[in-house]
């Protein structure tokens, strides 16, 4: 496996929050793979996907040991159900490379294809997403590994069943029908994506194909929302009349035991705000191989699945898991935040965002009702989520708020270093004081709004 890496010259073109020269592989939209590793404020990061999200306990094993010889010890878990592994430097990559090579970890070249994390497990699957993305690679292969397609290019497959990928937006998405057919439609989630084209597994993969072939023929880093309306017509003419049932998300919980449709268990388990540690990580699969785990499942929201556990020992594994930094139970208030690896993991962070969330969840419950996701990042890079969110970025001068947004966006209101802990309570407060009978945290912090929530956070 080999790696290489962009001459510096290359990536000095902006500075990053701190001042510091900054690299183009820092900018959103740069895909921090084996090959090309993301310079970060701790060194570099890789981000990789085992082929079909699936990792036997050895393997994860070997994985946390290499981490932990050849960067910081630090993995997370994004959420997309990517693993990344953090402290890396320019001489230890090619070694981490290795490792991964000799644990029998298989890793794809191209963008990474999201398949349902139960594939093959789950009795109410519709279809096989596992042998649909063999395939789509053996048969468009060229294409996949076209440099002209944008790295972060996402494709996924969903098999349903019960832990579908309905609530995923994508580039691409081919999701199976109830009658053995493949929906693809493109740039959203299971709602919102626009379907273009529906068939047997053979014309799902033509149209991935065709999409594939726009994109490059495009230009180097477009995208599926780049795509012009006529044009996507004028190759998919049968488009408007496709009749499907849009994918709703079930809300069903990551962390917690799972009875599957045929009794077997699944254990969810969720890192303390997606992140862990190789020592806290080497103990759970050490017990979870004393019990009798099998395999392991990466999933979306920054989780992974304990596959074969028998349900006697499901208790004890819960209880190790919460010593070790594990949430292993649904319902807890962390599965709403979403971290950065924040100041003392990443030398571009103000703050140390895991120790302010553990403060506000004791300190601002009313935030806490799941209708929204509270963003802490370290810095206006905002990697952690994507998406709008009640975010507080780190700045030099304290704390940006943005009540629903992105960490570089505009700041509602600013929010001094030393007056954080006041701040949140006011805001929590404001909300337990103002919210009507029946209304969501996220709904009233929409009514009051920017005037409202600025006046909460002044009052002595």
């Amino acid at each position: 496996m080999s790696v290489k890496t962009a001459e510096a010259s290359d990536r000095t073109s902006e500075a990053d929050t701190h001042g510091r020269p900054a690299v183009e592989m820092r900018r959103r939209g740069a895909c921090p793979a084996l090959a090309a590793p993301m310079p970060t404020g701790d060194g570099l990061l890789v981000r990789l996907r085992p082929a079909g999200g699936a990792l036997t306990l050895p393997q994860f094993a070997d994985l946390a040991r290499s981490a932990a010889a050849h960067g910081n010890g630090i993995l997370e878990i994004t959420a997309r159900g990517n693993l990344q592994i953090r402290g890396l430097r320019s001489e230890t990559v090619g070694q981490l490379a290795a490792d991964i090579e000799a644990a029998g970890i298989v890793v794809p070249d191209g963008p990474a294809i999201e398949i349902s994390p139960l594939h093959g497990i789950d009795p109410e699957e519709l279809s096989d997403p596992s042998a649909m993305e063999m395939t789509l690679r053996r048969t468009l292969h060229h294409l996949i590994a076209s440099p002209r397609l944008a790295p972060k290019l996402s494709l996924l497959i969903d098999g349903g069943g019960a832990f579908g990928l309905s609530a995923l937006s994508a580039d691409i998405r081919v999701v199976a029908q109830f009658d053995a057919n493949w929906l693809v439609s493109i740039n959203g989630d299971g709602e919102t994506a626009t379907p273009v084209a529906v068939g047997p597994a053979e014309v799902a993969i033509s149209a991935v194909g065709e999409i594939l072939s726009l994109l490059a023929a495009l230009g180097q880093g477009r995208r599926t929302r780049d795509i012009d309306p006529a044009l996507l017509r004028a190759h998919f003419p049968a488009m408007n009349g496709i009749q499907f049932t849009p994918s709703r998300t079930t809300g069903m919980p990551l962390s917690g035991l799972h009875r599957l449709a045929d009794g077997k268990t699944v254990l969810g388990f969720r890192p303390e705000f997606g992140q862990m540690r190789v020592p806290n990580l080497t103990a759970l699969l050490d017990l979870a191989e004393i019990h009798g785990t099998t395999a392991i499942r990466l999933a979306p929201g920054r989780g992974f699945f304990l596959i074969g556990l028998p349900a006697d020992t499901v208790p004890a594994m819960q209880i190790a898991a919460a010593r070790l930094g594990f949430s292993a139970q649904p319902g807890e208030d962390s599965e709403h935040i979403a971290a950065c690896a924040g100041a003392g993991a990443c030398g571009s962070a103000f703050y140390e965002t895991r120790t302010l969330a553990r403060r506000l969840i004791a300190a601002a419950p009313a935030l806490f009702d799941g209708s929204l996701t509270l963003h802490l990042s370290g810095c206006a890079k905002g990697c952690a989520h994507a998406r709008p969110a009640l975010t507080l970025t780190g700045s030099a001068e304290g704390y940006d708020l943005i009540l629903n947004g992105l960490a570089a966006d505009h700041p509602d209101e600013r929010i001094a270093g030393g007056r954080i802990d006041f701040a949140i309570e006011r805001l929590a407060r404001a909300i337990e004081d103002n919210r009507d009978a029946g209304e969501s945290t996220a709904a009233c912090l929409t009514r009051l709004g920017t005037t409202g929530v600025s006046k909460a956070l002044r009052q002595e």
